[in-house]
């Protein structure tokens, strides 16, 4: 048996669910990324990351980008872009206290999701930043825990349109809207675009 348990997760007794989640932690946990669990992450435009500070404060976060922004690097590699945000560095700042995250990625469309858990480095030299348009750093996630998720309460969702601030080769990305506000605009880095207009 792994250590994917701990006694809080025991709950499961309560349940009489121990049986299955040790079977699907045998047959379905594994610490690899398969060719199927390739092609499901690198066919999708966004995941969700979780993160915990030295405390163990969690945060939660959105991450968007052009299909293929995750790239699978071997069988236990993830690596994606950090692009600019809001400034406040909540996911990356916890990665360099609590480099343990976690990733859900979900297919609202085929009505399918994967988790992938592992550890976390952040490295603005990382020989990935070429491909990334307007990348800050590359940030890397070796698996320990890789495994599908039951799909049965995923809503179905289409997409409607990519967001149009995601960087592309071709051209800028355009300056967000609140960049311009009174509130924002003095403070912006010294670097920052918005910053071209004041």
């Amino acid at each position: 048996m792994k250590n994917t348990y701990h006694d809080g997760h025991r709950l499961q007794d309560r349940f009489d669910t121990r049986r299955l989640a040790d079977r699907i932690d045998e047959r379905l946990v594994d610490d690899t990324i398969d060719a199927d669990d390739k092609a499901f992450i690198e066919s999708l435009d966004m995941f969700f990351l979780a993160t915990a500070d030295d405390q163990g404060r969690p945060n939660c976060s959105y991450k968007g980008g052009e299909p293929s922004f995750v790239r699978v690097l071997d069988d236990h590699t993830v690596a994606f872009p950090s692009y600019d945000g809001n400034g406040m560095y909540l996911s990356s700042g916890n990665v360099l206290v609590n480099p343990n995250v976690g990733m859900l990625f979900i297919d609202f469309e085929q009505g399918r999701r994967l988790r992938l858990n592992g550890v976390a480095s952040i490295d603005e030299h990382d020989e990935l930043m070429m491909h990334y348009p307007e990348v800050q750093f590359i940030v890397r996630v070796r698996a320990h825990e890789v495994f599908p998720n039951c799909p049965r309460y995923i809503h179905k969702y289409r997409l409607v349109e990519r967001s149009r601030f995601v960087p592309k080769e071709s051209s800028p990305a355009p300056v967000p809207g609140w960049k311009r506000s009174g509130w924002a605009r003095d403070v912006l880095p010294a670097n920052d675009p918005a910053r071209g207009g004041m």
